[in-house]
């Protein structure tokens, strides 16, 4: 066979790969997919080969939607990631955009405030400005790191969406700087300063929803297909905003007007995206929003309807605190308090509370898990139920949730240990049914993100571990 026949053979076999002819086996031996993608089927044809047999029409289409997916998206998509992944990722496109275009717009003021375009302006006063700016923003990123670093995990969707509000208000005042020239350096180093938290907080928080996003272990292409998205709408929003440019150099309304629009919609799309976010694991919000259900209802909710009720604002919570992980002397100060706080207490916690300042403290045993710790926190958050809420409406256990909240009424003792002492005997009974409706209705318990301080003790005849 020459060289011209051997190529006309393998076009044909090529051909028979992708297409069946009248006359073929059409029985199905076996299918596959790639990803989320369509299956194909093989099927043997009058030789005993295998064949691939495809549909030919939208064949370029679902390989161009292939290649498109394989850039942007994670491998394996739409298995290998949350189930809110597509709607979080769609928001949060938008919210790049509009933020790229604010950003446009307020380096340009910047530009213009430092002295370009002006002939009186130095080089040396500029590069000072400059400076001074990006020495307060290093300032800054240390500072907020060591205040709030421990608080992003827990509330990642909260610090996510006060981080672009406060980008929002950082390049609101790059813009209005220019018109202030004898303060605009002090300006620009405090818009500098936001800046550097929203890095911080935003970059910390975007690492907190890609483990929450990456289901496969694959966190590192999860978060390279974001920045690979996130590259794409700024190239976009550069570019749109070079179209921008020359109309908004000189028209300081016009400016205005266009923050204000593109703004607008930057928090919109942001509080959309943070909303379409349904976390799995529990934090302090969410651990209570699940509590009261289960003791008004008597079920544990879905995480997909606790998540829209969570708070956006921590500061939404204002009734009393919880201290998870703290010292042993903020529970007992004596003997006979210690004594009291082990009373009725087979658990790997020890737990005090202050009815004057409405502060729960709870002293973690060491070697305490994770559900240790969340069973922890609902004690924690029962006492403090019992001490500010209104009872009605409260199914489960409302005659003994009753009668605690009458004896806390009555009762002489700042410490409460009596109650204290009761609601070990409660939670005892609760607890195994509302961690394993938690789990069946698909709350992680394995871990949490209800952030205890890092105090552990010892206690008793010998360490418990977490059963």
């Amino acid at each position: 066979m020459d060289r011209s026949e051997s190529s006309r053979s393998t076009i044909g076999r090529r051909y028979r790969m992708d297409h069946t002819m009248p006359g073929m086996d059409s029985t199905i031996f076996c299918s596959e997919k790639y990803g989320g993608g369509g299956a194909r089927h093989y099927i043997r044809d009058l030789e005993g080969r295998l064949l691939r047999k495809q549909e030919k029409a939208g064949q370029v289409a679902n390989s161009l939607a292939r290649g498109i997916s394989s850039v942007f998206l994670p491998q394996g998509y739409p298995e290998s990631v949350s189930a809110d992944y597509l709607s979080y990722q769609v928001w949060d496109t938008l919210q790049a955009f509009a933020s790229t275009l604010t950003g446009t717009l307020a380096t340009q003021a910047v530009l213009r405030g430092v002295g370009v375009g002006d002939s009186s302006a130095t080089v040396a006063a500029a590069s000072l400005t400059w400076m001074l700016k990006d020495g307060t923003g290093m300032i800054g990123r240390i500072l907020f790191a060591w205040l709030k670093g421990t608080q992003l995990d827990q509330d990642a969707k909260q610090w996510r969406l006060f981080a672009d509000l406060l980008n929002d208000l950082a390049i609101f005042i790059e813009i209005l700087a220019p018109a202030f020239p004898t303060i605009f350096t002090l300006i620009i180093c405090i818009s500098c300063l936001l800046k550097s938290v929203v890095g911080v907080a935003g970059g910390a928080t975007r690492a907190a929803l890609t483990v929450h996003q990456a289901r496969r272990d694959n966190m590192a292409d999860v978060s390279a297909k974001d920045g690979s998205q996130e590259t794409l709408v700024n190239l976009a929003g550069l570019s749109t905003g070079a179209l921008l440019a020359p109309l908004t150099a000189d028209n300081l309304l016009l400016t205005h007007l266009l923050f204000a629009l593109f703004t607008t919609l930057h928090l919109f799309a942001n509080y959309r995206a943070v909303r379409a976010v349904v976390m799995e694991t529990l934090n302090n919000a969410r651990l209570r929003l699940l509590l009261d259900t289960f003791l008004r209802e008597g079920v544990v909710p879905l995480p997909a309807s606790i998540n829209p009720q969570e708070p956006l604002l921590p500061a939404f919570w204002h009734r009393g605190t919880v201290r998870l992980g703290a010292p042993l002397h903020t529970i007992c100060q004596s003997v006979a308090e210690y004594q009291r706080a082990i009373e009725n207490n087979r658990k790997n916690y020890l737990l005090g509370i202050h009815r004057d300042t409405g502060e729960v403290s709870v002293c973690l045993r060491e070697g305490a898990g994770s559900v240790d710790v969340i069973q922890a926190a609902i004690h924690a958050e029962l006492l403090l139920l019992l001490l500010h809420r209104d009872l009605t409406g409260f199914r489960v256990e409302h005659q003994k949730l009753a009668e605690l909240q009458a004896a806390i009424r009555t009762a002489r003792d700042d410490r409460l240990w009596d109650v204290v002492s009761a609601t070990h005997l409660l939670v005892e009974q609760l607890f195994p049914e509302l961690v394993s409706g938690a789990r069946s209705s698909g709350w992680l318990t394995e871990r949490h993100q209800l952030g205890p301080d890092e105090w552990r003790a010892r206690w008793g005849p010998g360490d418990k571990k977490e059963q």
